[in-house]
């Protein structure tokens, strides 16, 4: 594992849980299926896409510390790129991850951390699943982590591509079973994208009928 300061360690912690916080209050944040999150060893979350908000909503309804990409020019801001580097933002070039990147993602991922990445590549443009993009299957299958799937709805109302302030809305979270390793080591890259679509449409189902119940 990274050897981080117990004061970065602390800080991402009470952000997570202020995040979470102002996640029930304001936006009456649910998850459901949080028992499917890992306890130990590398992982490979997958979520979908929605809004600004999807990394911080996802990472404070994870029980564990997550490793987030984030676009290059991001880090260019003063006060958000000090920000993204305290806690360990991974670089994402504009046409894709980069090479420089993909070893850091590699390296983390092997030495037990967990990813979040986000394989539709950009943010949906009407609250729908995109099709996922096939650049996981490599770092999943090279480095033998589980796949995480997770689904956000909401966020999308909250705030979404080409809005430039946010608004409240309910948003829920729901997490599905893990791919295996074995499934991710057996599974042709187009099986396993097909994979990911099938659990992130499960995982948006399950958000959607208990929003349909509110």
């Amino acid at each position: 594992m990274t050897r981080r300061s117990p004061f970065r360690n602390a800080t991402y912690r009470l952000t997570q849980f202020s995040v979470r916080a102002i996640g029930t209050l304001v936006f009456g944040l649910r998850v459901f299926g949080a028992e499917h999150w890992p306890t130990e060893g590398g992982s490979l979350v997958c979520s979908n896409h929605q809004s600004y908000f999807d990394p911080v909503i996802v990472g404070s309804c994870c029980n564990r510390r997550l490793n987030y990409l984030a676009r290059e020019s991001l880090f260019q801001f003063f006060l958000f790129g000090w920000l993204i580097k305290w806690f360990d933002a991974i670089p994402l070039q504009r046409e894709g991850i980069g090479i420089g990147g993909l070893k850091e993602t590699m390296k983390r991922l092997k030495r037990g951390e967990s990813v979040l990445i986000f394989p539709e590549g950009t943010r949906t443009l009407d609250g729908e699943l995109q099709p996922p993009q096939p650049g996981f299957c490599v770092l999943a299958r090279r480095c033998r982590v589980p796949i995480i799937p997770v689904a956000l709805d909401g966020a999308y109302q909250a705030w979404p591509k080409g809005r430039r302030y946010p608004r409240v809305s309910q948003v829920q979270v729901a997490v599905g079973p893990a791919i295996t390793v074995e499934e991710v080591v057996q599974l042709t890259d187009d099986e396993l994208v097909a994979e990911v679509s099938r659990r992130l449409a499960k995982c948006l189902a399950t958000v959607r009928t208990y929003q349909a119940g509110l």
